[in-house]
């Protein structure tokens, strides 16, 4: 996926501004491969092909051939290929309910997306965007199934927005910008839409400071479920005090925990447990 070779890409977006400083962190590390990953990448391309045939852009032939080659890697099966046409299905269904407005909509897929001008060198790659006079729909695709994605105040999908505005509001009047995920195998849709002075607004305040601080490596460090993926998570120094932290617990004088301590006990743990392995993978 080609953002995730911008240091301040969209995918993340969130742990970059929330912490600044791991953006230049990170580059001493390598990316980060699995087959969560991996499958991720195939089912993206499932997609695309799909789409462009639903957007008459490839014949049924070539259709055929694209995905017969796809479907040697060892990662493809029949429930993935369901899932992303269920996912297809549902871009279509958006795709139409523009059309009933705008006719002569214009749908994109796998566009390349620059915010540059609101955070250096910062680009994205946006599974669809679908232009229609005033209002521009841009759908990403999760395939992961592990938790539900919300894109309410999500950063990634806002910078996606953010550059499909900027890339055609020289030549469509755009007001409003409608961010959509699809998440097939969780049954689950989220939408956020604003205004374009909402999200312009938005990039000037809280993205345009933040990406000056990452892209300088300056700012302060923050520990929070931003740092699960962050490639120095299993050395960085702020994560590591953090943690320690955690393992301090001040019990109160008596013979037995109570419920709530035990709760927060785990809760604990649980935080400690990824640590500890992290370290461990790492040594």
């Amino acid at each position: 996926m080609p953002d995730v070779h911008a240091l301040l890409g969209p995918s993340g977006a969130k742990r970059w501004m929330s912490c600044p400083p791991s953006a230049r962190l990170e580059e001493q590390f390598e990316e980060e491969q699995s087959d969560y990953a991996a499958a991720g990448t195939l089912a993206h391309s499932l997609a695309e092909q799909i789409l462009l045939y639903n957007n008459s852009e490839i014949s049924k032939k070539a259709l055929s051939g694209r995905i017969n080659k796809l479907k040697q890697d060892p990662l493809y099966s029949q429930e993935m290929q369901e899932y992303i046409e269920d996912y297809a299905n549902r871009v279509w269904e958006i795709v139409n309910e523009v059309k009933t407005s705008c006719p002569d909509a214009l749908v994109l897929f796998e566009q390349q997306l620059d915010y540059s001008e609101y955070a250096p060198e910062g680009f994205g790659t946006g599974d669809v965007v679908i232009v229609a006079d005033d209002l521009v729909n841009v759908i990403d695709l999760k395939y992961g199934k592990g938790v539900g994605v919300s894109a309410e105040d999500n950063p990634q999908l806002r910078l996606y927005g953010l550059g499909a505005y900027l890339e055609h509001s020289m030549l469509y009047d755009i007001q409003r910008v409608r961010m959509t995920i699809i998440q097939p195998r969780l049954e689950n849709i989220s939408t956020e839409e604003l205004t374009a002075e909402e999200l312009l607004a938005w990039a000037e305040t809280e993205v345009k400071p933040k990406a000056e601080l990452a892209f300088a490596g300056e700012g302060d460090f923050a520990v929070g479920d931003h740092c699960r993926f962050c490639r120095a998570r299993k050395v960085c120094r702020a994560k590591a005090e953090s943690n320690l932290e955690l393992a301090k617990y001040d019990f109160e004088d008596a013979s037995l925990l109570t419920d709530e301590e035990i709760g927060e006990i785990l809760q604990k743990a649980d935080d400690l447990a990824h640590w500890v392995k992290d370290i461990t993978d790492y040594a």
